[in-house]
């Protein structure tokens, strides 16, 4: 048996909650995709994609709006229509997970940590992303934002750790975008960055997470080291 089997969790934390898009799953591509088509549909025309993958981890309500603030609100629910329709399209190729995303969720849940998501998605996406990728039985609480707030909104974390019977300092957030780290702060919650997604770490350092990773791999062994809540 390894080294890393042998460890027992960190004393510190007990629920961990990821962010999906960006985190786990590698779909700025498509989400971008699905965003200028949404744009075009109500004939606006699409900003670059750089600026469009800015608004990742948003509500569609909230990004659209965001990306057409001139736009009336009818205009944004019909453009919002459309995304949904491209995003839930049939694909010839799904956007996959990132490297080790699977594998370190089991080494998480293996270690005792209870998995949560807390995500801009909508439940419709979300549940369908979960079945695509064999991660379902991973998680013992989501929440999207079509069924509470939107990030950096606390409710979605405060509902999560309501569920989990955990207080806020018992949890962290896992995330790749400011929305994510706001949104912990706001819940009073400790938070932790990758840098591999969609906002750069110089976004992700000003909101002050406990550390910032450049893969999910390096998530447990951190976890399993860390005692005690310092700040970088």
């Amino acid at each position: 048996m390894s080294t890393r089997q042998l460890v027992r969790k960190s004393e510190q934390f007990d629920v961990l909650v990821f962010d999906w898009d960006g985190t786990l799953m590698d779909s700025e591509l498509h989400i971008v995709s699905c965003l200028e088509v949404a744009m075009q549909a109500v004939g606006v025309v699409p900003r670059p994609a750089e600026e469009l993958k800015q608004v990742i981890g948003l509500g569609l309500d909230e990004a659209l709006a965001a990306l057409m603030p001139e736009q009336a609100l009818v205009t944004q629910q019909q453009a919002k229509e459309a995304f949904r329709n491209h995003f839930l399209a049939p694909k010839p190729l799904p956007s996959a997970l990132f490297p080790g995303a699977k594998e370190t969720l089991s080494e998480l849940r293996n270690l005792g940590y209870l998995l949560a998501i807390a995500t801009g998605k909508s439940r419709r996406g979300l549940d369908k992303a979960l079945r695509e990728t064999g991660l379902d039985e991973y998680f013992v609480s989501t929440r999207c934002a079509d069924e509470t707030f939107s990030k950096p909104h606390p409710l979605m974390l405060e509902e999560i750790l309501t569920d989990l019977d955990t207080p806020p300092s018992r949890a962290v957030m896992i995330g790749d975008t400011e929305f994510d780290l706001r949104m912990a702060a706001n819940a009073g919650m400790p938070a932790l960055g990758v840098s591999y997604g969609v906002h750069a770490v110089e976004r992700l350092r000003p909101q002050a997470p406990l550390a910032i990773f450049d893969e999910l791999a390096e998530i447990p062994p951190w976890l399993t080291e860390h005692t005690t809540t310092t700040r970088p």
